[in-house]
């Protein structure tokens, strides 16, 4: 039974989607006005993730990720840079979806972006006038927070004790101090389209709403985020939708948590940002993801190099169940083997044990582990590739339901036959036993990137 939990409820719950064998979910993507950060890899990851593991249980999946390409960022960061706000967009869309491939997140279902929903969202806004939950008021149109009787079921918040955060404009056409913008009036060189109520542009809410309505229809499964996304904006799509459709908007909210560095949230405020790019210029994407698997979706998690190292460690520990059998492999015992096999089957159900209890992938690279450690075992004890496959293709596979690629590092083909040549020279000076002079070839490589491994009888060598 698959459980996950929801951020409304605040406990776990047995996922029951709207329509058997199928998942709707909706994840809030980037606000496009400046270099993508690791902080927005991790959400990335995460829901790839857990759409993968849908996947793998055999649920089809409807993964929509918006862009936010109108918004006051967008049109300060452009009006600094001196572009124009959709070029600015349009070149970090571009270099969002590179990054999201070389990070091995499968492409989404589809990727709304807001200026190409005006319509849908120019309808929504005037059927929430219609139906007296917003108004109009200057060339604005506000949403009325009182006219929504459970405002706050998802944040916990009293609207009583709520104040006007930093993304609540305290306007003196508001009823209320929190009625929130759907429909901003344009000020002077900024985008705006037309509208019933005069030229202007969308709040940052409302377009959400509009492109999942126009997407994955009135009720959704899950809709996902970031933590930070909560209150406002999660908690007023809800009023919105609700309030426009008249039934639950989605069953399910999944929130991750946030990247933390020296202690304190990853943020554009703080400046503590690391991009994307200058991670991928230093580290694989397999490294991300692992650091991300390594903990709760739900949690905080630590990004500093310590924990990096860490995830790389583990990244090769687990590549290292794929290595093949000794050249010289003669065949393990039937016990071995039975163990081996045994322990494949034993992974597989626990691994899905772990990931059906609310996406728990550290318990899953737990098993994984176990797996690792009882091929590892058995190509010590002599078995051969055919012997080892059945486990590496369980290990294989389950892997790649976590979306690591465990790509091993390679060279070019004539540095590989110098590598060759040297191991086999170390091999002669080994028999000879001449320890010293082979452990400085050892050492040598292993400077270049080359790993060696000496078993009891033959050595091998790989990249990394």
């Amino acid at each position: 039974m698959l459980r996950v939990y929801n951020t409304l409820t605040r406990k776990k719950e047995e996922f029951q989607p709207l329509e058997p064998g199928a998942v709707k979910m909706y994840v809030c993507g980037p606000t496009v006005y400046s270099d993508a950060h690791v902080g927005h890899a991790m959400s990335a990851i995460v829901f790839d993730i857990i759409r993968r593991y849908f996947e793998y249980r055999g649920y089809k999946v409807q993964h929509v990720m918006n862009f936010t390409d109108v918004d006051d960022k967008i049109i300060n960061r452009a009006n600094v840079l001196g572009v124009d706000p959709f070029a600015l967009g349009e070149s970090l869309i571009r270099d969002f979806r590179l990054h999201l491939d070389d990070l091995h997140i499968l492409p989404a279902t589809a990727n709304p972006r807001a200026t190409q929903t005006m319509k849908e969202i120019l309808a929504m806004i005037q059927g929430l006038i219609d139906k007296g939950y917003a108004y109009a008021a200057d060339g604005d149109v506000y949403f009325r927070v009182t006219k929504a009787a459970d405002y706050g079921k998802l944040s916990g918040r009293k609207l009583d004790d709520m104040q006007a955060g930093a993304r609540v404009e305290v306007d003196q056409h508001k009823e209320h101090p929190m009625d929130f913008a759907l429909w901003k009036a344009a000020k002077p060189g900024e985008p705006a389209w037309d509208s019933p109520w005069g030229k202007g542009r969308p709040g940052w809410h409302i377009e959400c709403s509009a492109m999942n309505l126009h997407e994955l229809g009135e009720q959704i499964d899950i809709h996902g985020g970031g933590n930070d996304l909560v209150f406002p904006h999660h908690e007023n799509e809800i009023a919105q939708t609700e309030s426009f459709t008249g039934q639950q908007f989605a069953r399910y909210w999944l929130h991750n948590g946030m990247l933390q560095l020296g202690g304190e949230k990853m943020s554009k405020s703080l400046g503590n940002l690391i991009t994307i790019k200058d991670f991928l210029a230093k580290r694989d994407g397999d490294v991300m993801r692992m650091l991300v698997l390594n903990g709760s979706y739900r949690a905080p998690l630590t990004f500093n190099d310590e924990v990096l190292d860490s995830a790389e460690q583990g990244l090769e520990r687990i590549k290292s169940g794929l290595r093949p059998a000794a050249p010289t492999a003669a065949g393990a015992s039937p016990e071995a083997l039975s163990a081996l096999s045994t322990q494949a089957k034993n992974t597989q159900q626990a691994f899905t044990e772990a990931m059906d209890d609310d996406f728990n992938t550290a318990g899953a690279l737990g098993h994984i582990f176990d797996l690792v450690r009882a091929i590892n075992t058995a190509r010590d004890a002599g078995a051969t590739g055919e012997q080892l496959q059945p486990a590496q293709k369980t290990l294989r596979e389950l892997t790649s339901v976590l979306g690591l690629r465990l790509a091993e590092k390679t060279s070019s083909g004539d540095a590989d036959k110098f590598v060759d040549l040297l191991v086999e020279v170390r091999t002669e000076m080994r028999k000879q036993k001449l320890w010293a002079l082979s452990d400085v070839i050892r050492d040598k490589l292993a400077a270049l990137g080359v790993t060696i491994e000496d078993s009891k009888d033959s050595t091998r060598w790989r990249w990394g």
